[in-house]
């Protein structure tokens, strides 16, 4: 299979849809207000939460630079809910 190169401007935009599909997803869940999220599994029953990381973790997007934009987020909140709790 061919690799996909993109650069510069379209990188950057392609990128930034996916960061923002993932903070619109995980920011419902912030602050006293935040509100539950249903995340349905291939398996199983479908999980409630108010975890804004729980969310950024269970979100793959289809498209391969915009799921490398979340992919980003994802592990920023990662390692931040590690070290702060």
């Amino acid at each position: 299979m061919a690799k996909q190169v993109v650069f510069g401007r379209d990188a950057r935009e392609e990128m930034l849809k996916g960061v923002n599909v993932l903070a619109n997803a995980v920011k419902v869940t912030l602050g006293p207000k935040g509100r539950n999220v249903v995340i349905d599994k291939s398996f199983g029953a479908p999980r409630i939460t108010k975890d804004g990381v729980t969310v950024a973790k269970e979100i793959e997007l289809e498209e391969k630079f915009e799921n490398m934009g979340a992919q980003m987020i994802r592990e920023v909140a990662s390692k931040t809910n590690d070290i702060a709790g």
